[in-house]
């Protein structure tokens, strides 16, 4: 059961998470143990640098990363990687990169498996310890490259520290000269914990530890506890969180002094718990705006709070007798439950007095359960959890209370939801006693629907969440015959939950609820058969919730024109996931609702798949709106002269028109191409729309759709997202390919069969760069998808995967190749590319990576044909293009590119080349140094390239100013040596324009 928050999702993309989720734990042993033994072997060879080192490292962690949610496979495995990096480690004669080399591999075990378990292996023998500090005391901290290896060597000397000896009888004779003494192994050890506790690395956690292990040593905590507490006491004193260096230091010696009072024994750390607590309180942690201090802060205060408490086991807790499940299924077969009275005791230290301090720690965790990030309010949760096990009945019942003023609705959301991870916590302990029961089942079932509106939008979806985890929790805590008064209530709340929760993680997480509630309780009326239909993943896909679970038809409808009113009105609902829902409801409607209906369901659904300013992020409702469109289309079938019953020649072209119009749609925002699923579903619903019409009407497919069909989908077939491009060639071959009958229209249908043959099809990974560019760049050579399929290419030449940019680009330079011979197929392929730029001028998603593509083109001499003559109408018009692209651009990738173009332009002789010239010269004095420096390096590379630019005589002067001149200084100074080129050059000189209002 999740406790963070994720986006809700629906359809396929869930369908493909379910699946992920059912086959994402089922490894059964590391099976790459030959290849990491060999790559562990290699080291040796390749430490020295380069592509072998990187490649051999990234294989590692691609290996290790595998085993993130089933660590405990590499147990077996753990000792003989430990000792192949170790023996490079201890041996003397390897080089420092190699030694770095062991521990970053050693760290990438780690962090899998977890330092605690694969510490244990590390040697810590006494003879150990010299050698480990040894190898920590050389270690550079300012060398950011070797982090790892300072990080290991931390813990690895936090677990020498463990040595059952005095660190004393380590240090022989401290005089090895008269007059002169060295530092002992414990002053030695302390220094470097203190010195890396202040680092900005990850370091400063593995000091933590090695501080906690060594202050708490019997021989240690005598001399050095109190000293290293007022160290850390002046440091938290003199830090500000205002700061990126008082947030590291508080970080640093936080973590140190939480692990302290964790490991440390009551008796010695009681003393200073009182002063320790006092200077938390003074640091006003509650107030800083960094996530990580106030987590650590909660954390301090609950280990003092502890310290200040006898550890005891409350008496007076609540006790479930029988904690098997396979026991208490047992029971419930034989019809029977365990009757354990309950006793409940009263404390035999009923009557001890609280330390004084205890309030002020309960009053400090009560405030981080209202703490506006999660990982604060789980720590406080917890926090509490722990306190009230050793507090008196009365008092751990004050708290319990104090945690249901938490469920006021004039708390915000983090309230609520600290709340339930408390009451989780507490009911998980057995803290919460029956009595309390009845208060809180009662905010449970109110949280459990929790929905409070902000602004354009709802939030909790955490509280549901947690108030699953609750219900969760009290199923394995208590006995059946304790929550039976309350079975029906939370029952029903969590099979709503279940079915009807809009978000998928609370779905899931009231149907894991709801699961536990049927195995430990047995009492929850229908468990079973409700766990069959709304199991923990058939709940993860929403439309099989809303539409199959919910039993969404016509036995439900009864006011059929009220109904469709009101779904309609909800497709303007200004929260997404609401259009969501009624945009599938009206897409699941019976065709008997929808008949005399029709045209104004599709206006709404047209309408909810519009773009506007105001929705322009709701791509998930508009992706559902295209799917509840087709789903209709499917539903109401073709009837000639029937628009308001069935799909006809009235109402066709509005449908194709809406589908058709979301092909452009490449919103974006922080989870990265959400159009992406506005596109899919498009084409999605085109196919299913085209081949209705085949097979029953095909003359209402028109010549300019089925072109239009095709070519917007050849272009998603050449874009640079695998999985998309192999679902639009698949649709592209569907269409294609259907014979029953085929579909009319089909632009150079001739050509594509023999491109794509149906023997083909299967055996083609178009998800796959290296097998699906090759095919798709053929299509250039077809006058009506050159357009589609050259702008597909554009965008994925201009990507960020290295294999979709590789190939792509191969596959480009190909054809071009191809086609050097034929003037005419050049002219038209050049003139197509033009287009595209003059369409997309200013538009960043196509302008960027087409000012990519022609650097590649001209570099690589594509168009070489060209030079030959004159101020060629293509190089004039693309200078042109290019100069309007750049005007009073800020976005530096787009000025790079730029600048890449401008200097291959320069091999165009004529008026070309003198206005390429003109415009880097203008770059030279760019307001940003970056763009300066840049533009003067690729001119240089570009005079001595192209040696025919400038005269013999003057070429010397300009290289020399070029390469001589600091581009970065003052522009005073830049633009007189650029005007000094621009003589040089044969350019004008660029001339000041005043600004508006200046004197």
């Amino acid at each position: 059961m999740a406790l963070s928050d994720e986006p809700a999702a629906g359809g396929p993309e869930e369908e493909a998470e379910d699946e992920t989720l059912a086959f994402g734990a089922a490894l059964e042993a590391f099976g790459e143990s030959a290849e990491t033994r060999a790559l562990l072997g290699r080291l040796r060879e390749v430490h020295g640098g380069g592509a072998e080192r990187e490649v051999a490292l990234e294989r590692f962690r691609v290996i290790m990363d595998k085993y993130q949610e089933q660590p405990h496979l590499l147990d077996p495995h753990l000792e003989w990687m430990m000792n192949l990096l170790l023996d490079i480690v201890q041996d003397q004669t390897s080089p420092a990169s190699l030694v770095h080399l062991a521990f970053k591999f050693l760290y990438i075990i780690t962090k899998v498996r977890g330092y605690k378990t694969f510490l244990r292996l590390f040697p810590h023998e006494v003879a150990d310890v010299e050698p480990v500090l040894d190898l920590v005391t050389i270690q550079n901290p300012k060398d950011h490259e070797a982090w790892e290896t300072r990080y290991m060597l931390l813990l690895w000397l936090s677990v020498t520290c463990l040595i059952p000896f005095d660190f004393s009888r380590l240090d022989g004779n401290l005089l090895t000269q008269p007059g002169q003494a060295r530092m002992s192994i414990m002053d030695r050890i302390l220094q470097i914990a203190e010195s890396y506790l202040i680092v900005s690395d990850k370091a400063r956690d593995a000091a933590a530890v090695l501080v906690s292990r060594f202050i708490t040593r019997p021989d240690v905590k005598q001399s050095k506890m109190a000293e290293f507490l007022d160290w850390s006491l002046c440091n938290l004193a003199r830090s500000s969180f205002q700061t990126m260096q008082g947030v590291i230091t508080m970080d640093g010696t936080l973590q140190a002094l939480a692990q302290i009072f964790k490991h440390g024994k009551r008796e010695d750390c009681l003393p200073y718990a009182a002063t320790v607590l006092r200077c938390l309180d003074g640091c006003r942690l509650p107030e800083s705006n960094q996530t990580l201090l106030r987590k650590l802060g909660v954390k301090l205060v609950q280990r003092l709070g502890l310290t200040f408490l006898k550890p005891k086991v409350a008496a007076w807790r609540y006790q479930r007798g029988c904690r098997s499940l396979a026991a208490n299924l047992q029971l419930l077969t034989q019809g029977q439950s365990e009757q354990k009275p309950l006793i409940l005791t009263e404390d035999d230290d009923e009557d001890d007095d609280v330390p004084e301090g205890v309030e002020r720690v309960i009053e400090q965790l009560l405030v981080g359960l209202k703490d506006k990030d999660t990982v604060v309010r789980w720590s406080a949760a917890k926090g509490i959890g722990r306190m009230a096990g050793r507090l008196p009945r009365a008092l751990a019942d004050d708290v319990v209370g104090s945690v249901l003023d938490c469920f006021s609705f004039q708390e915000t959301d983090k309230a609520w939801h600290g709340g339930c991870l408390a009451l989780a916590e507490l009911g998980r302990r057995g803290l919460l006693l029956p009595s309390r029961l009845v208060d809180v089942v009662a905010v449970i079932l109110k949280a459990l629907t929790y929905d409070e509106k902000r602004g354009a939008c709802s939030v909790g979806t955490n509280v549901r969440d947690a108030a699953c985890y609750v219900c969760w929790a009290f199923a394995r805590a208590y006995e059946p015959q304790e929550l039976k008064p309350f079975v029906t209530a939370i029952s029903s709340a969590l099979v709503i939950a279940a079915v009807f929760d809009r978000d998928i993680n609370c779905r899931r997480a009231a149907s894991a609820a709801f699961q536990e509630n049927v195995g430990r309780q047995g009492t929850f009326p229908h468990g079973i058969d409700i766990l069959t239909t709304a199991d923990y993943f058939a709940v993860g896909n929403r439309s099989n919730c809303f539409l199959v679970i919910r039993g969404l038809g016509g036995q439900l409808m009864r006011q059929a024109e009220e109904l469709i009113t009101q779904y309609l009105a909800e497709l303007r609902n200004p929260e997404e996931m609401t259009r969501c829902g009624f945009s599938l409801a009206l897409g699941a409607l019976p065709g008997f609702l929808l008949k005399g209906r029709l045209q104004q369901v599709l206006t709404g659904l047209r309408a909810v798949t519009h773009t506007s300013p105001e929705d322009v992020s709701f791509a998930e409702s508009r992706r559902d709106g295209l799917k509840a469109i087709a789903r209709i289309c499917q539903t109401v079938g073709v009837k000639a002269g029937a628009p308001d019953e069935a799909v006809c020649g009235e109402n066709v072209s509005q449908i194709y028109c809406a589908l058709l119009g979301c092909m452009d749609d490449y919103t974006t925002d922080s989870r990265g191409d959400v159009g992406t699923w506005v596109r899919k579903a498009a084409m999605t619903s085109l196919m299913d729309l085209t081949l209705l019409l085949a097979r029953s009407q095909p003359e209402l497919i028109e010549a300019h759709t089925c072109e239009r069909i095709m070519c917007c989908v050849a272009q998603q077939a050449s874009e640079k997202i695998d999985r998309f491009r192999a679902h639009a060639a698949s649709v592209f071959l569907t269409l294609l390919h259907f014979d029953s009958p085929p579909i009319p229209h089909v632009p150079h249908r001739g050509e594509l069969e023999k491109l794509f043959p149906r023997s083909d099809v299967a055996s083609v990974n178009w998800s796959a760069p290296s097998q699906a560019f090759p095919r798709i760049t053929q299509l250039l050579g077809l006058p009506t998808y050159r357009y589609h399929v050259l702008l597909g290419l554009v965008v994925s030449l201009g990507g960020l995967t290295e294999s979709t940019i590789r190939h792509s680009t191969q596959s480009l330079f190909e054809y071009m190749k191809g086609i050097q011979s034929d003037p005419q197929a050049l002219g038209s392929f050049s003139g197509t590319l033009l287009q595209i730029f003059e369409d997309n001028l200013l538009n960043e998603r196509v302008s960027v990576p087409l000012l990519k593509t022609l650097d590649h083109v001209l570099t690589h001499g594509c168009f070489d044909i060209f030079t030959t003559e004159e101020d060629h109408p293509f190089a004039v018009k693309l200078l042109a293009l290019c100069k309007k692209e750049i005007k009073n651009s800020k976005d530096i990738q787009k000025l790079l590119s730029g600048i890449a173009v401008f200097c291959e332009m320069v091999q165009f002789p004529g008026d070309v080349r003198r206005q390429a010239l003109l415009q880097l010269c203008l770059l030279l004095c760019h307001r940003f140094p970056l763009i300066r420096k840049t533009t003067a390096s690729q001119v240089y590379e570009t005079l001595l390239t192209y040696s025919d630019v400038v005269g013999a005589d003057v070429l010397d002067e300009v290289v020399t100013v070029l390469s001589d001149t600091a581009w970065d200084a003052e522009l005073a100074v830049v633009r007189e040596q650029r005007n000094r080129l621009c003589d040089l050059l044969g350019v004008p000189r660029p001339q000041l324009v005043p600004q508006p209002g200046a004197c």
